[in-house]
């Protein structure tokens, strides 16, 4: 969990920069165009439309933007056809990456992608190579500072709700379960009065390798250049890092 728990938070932080640059709200309209293609233009039927459509509200995305990324899906405005497309890697420090790309040039993305791990020390892999090093759950994030006293009744009534399991870290706790249970758990614990910092279906390592020094700065700037990739929908990866190690990258990102 550490892993994914310490890259979502350096996304977190800087969402607003990437705000500005209009890159959230592209990557968004994408994410929502592949999952009307997957399951339809119904957020109701679809969970991953539903879960991309409160990502744009999030970030206070125009209306405007979702309503033509879907039509743009469902074959009502001309535009590109895009696909989803999975790569798998090792990172430095032979870090297991799990990456989605939603793009209209598959060839393209695949020698960028390549590249780019090339660049910074990393190599693409064969497909079914680390992709069984991960396994999917839903996860929803809670601040502590605004749980406050709060945090043992949250962690009960998310056993009782149907979690799988639960982690934390200095500033947030985090709640998982299998994605087939990710809808009615959100709606027991919003029920219960518990607002989520963030909430997605992803990708966790199943088992993580502990990094520090340049192998962590190395492994730190490839997740954060792929990232920045206009292709790129996701990473994931099974490192693991200490906090001072996180917060030296972030000062000087």
């Amino acid at each position: 969990m550490a892993g994914h728990s310490k890259w979502h938070n350096i996304k977190h932080k800087k969402a607003a920069q990437d705000q500005k640059r209009g890159k959230i709200f592209t990557k968004i309209m994408r994410e929502i165009y592949v999952a009307v293609k997957q399951g339809g233009p119904n957020p109701d039927n679809n969970p991953r439309l539903r879960l991309a459509m409160e990502m744009a509200k999030e970030v206070n995305m125009p209306k405007d933007n979702v309503e033509r990324a879907i039509k743009k899906a469902t074959g009502g405005a001309e535009g590109e056809n895009m696909d989803e497309v999975l790569f798998e890697g090792y990172g430095p420090g032979g870090i297991a990456m799990y990456i989605s790309a939603i793009t209209d040039n598959r060839n393209r993305t695949s020698s960028q992608i390549r590249s780019i791990f090339s660049k910074y020390g990393g190599t693409l892999a064969e497909a079914g190579s680390v992709s069984w090093m991960f396994e999917m759950k839903g996860v929803l994030t809670f601040s502590k500072r605004v749980l406050g006293d709060k945090k043992d009744l949250l962690t009960d009534t998310a056993i009782e709700s149907g979690a799988d399991d639960i982690n934390e870290d200095k500033d947030n706790i985090y709640v998982m379960c299998d994605p087939k249970n990710f809808e009615a758990l959100k709606e027991k614990l919003n029920n219960a009065g518990f607002s989520w910092e963030s909430a997605e279906v992803t990708y966790i390592p199943k088992n993580t390798v502990k990094v520090s020094g340049k192998v962590a700065e190395s492994i730190l700037k490839l997740m954060e250049v792929l990232d920045e990739h206009d292709d790129v929908n996701k990473v994931w990866a099974n490192f693991e890092i200490e906090d001072e190690e996180l917060e030296k990258f972030m000062a000087t990102a």
